[in-house]
C-alpha cells in the first residue's frame, strides 16, 4: 500500500565537504582581508599626501573645559591663537601676541609629588 503524503525515498546522504572547496574559500577570504587592508593603507597614505603644509599649523595644547567643550591653543605660522571649540562651533578666544613658551610635561620622575594609585586605594579602603 502507497501512502498518500509520504515523503519520497531520498538518499540520506550529505554532500562531503571537499578538501578544494575549503581551500577556495579560504583563499577567497583571505583575498578578501588583504584587499580590505590594502585599501585602509591607501586611505591612510593619501590622507598623508594631502597634509603637505607641516608645520603651518600645528596643536600646541589642548584643554577639555566641559563635557564636549575644549580650549585648542594652535601654531599658525609664527602665530598662536587659542580657540574655544564646542560642538557645532569653533571661536577664537584670543590671538597671542608673544608666544608662549611651552615646558615639558612632568616626567614620571615627579612621583614623589603625587600618591601612587596603590598609596590612594589602601587610604580610600582604611589600611
Amino acid at each position: 500500500m502507497t501512502h498518500l503524503f509520504a515523503a519520497p525515498a531520498a538518499g540520506s546522504a550529505t554532500p562531503a565537504v571537499s578538501a578544494g572547496s575549503l581551500v577556495s574559500v579560504t583563499l577567497a577570504l583571505l583575498l578578501v582581508l588583504v584587499a580590505i587592508f590594502a585599501l585602509a593603507w591607501l586611505a591612510r597614505r593619501m590622507r598623508m599626501l594631502g597634509n603637505r603644509a607641516a608645520g603651518a599649523l600645528e596643536v600646541l595644547a589642548s584643554m577639555p573645559l566641559g563635557a564636549k567643550e575644549r580650549a585648542v591653543l594652535l601654531k599658525v605660522g609664527e602665530t598662536q591663537v587659542l580657540l574655544g571649540v564646542a560642538p557645532g562651533q569653533v571661536n577664537t578666544l584670543h590671538v597671542l601676541t608673544q608666544p608662549l613658551e611651552l615646558g615639558k610635561p612632568a616626567s614620571a620622575g615627579d612621583s614623589a609629588e603625587r600618591p601612587s594609585f596603590a598609596a590612594l586605594l589602601k587610604r580610600s579602603l582604611g589600611k
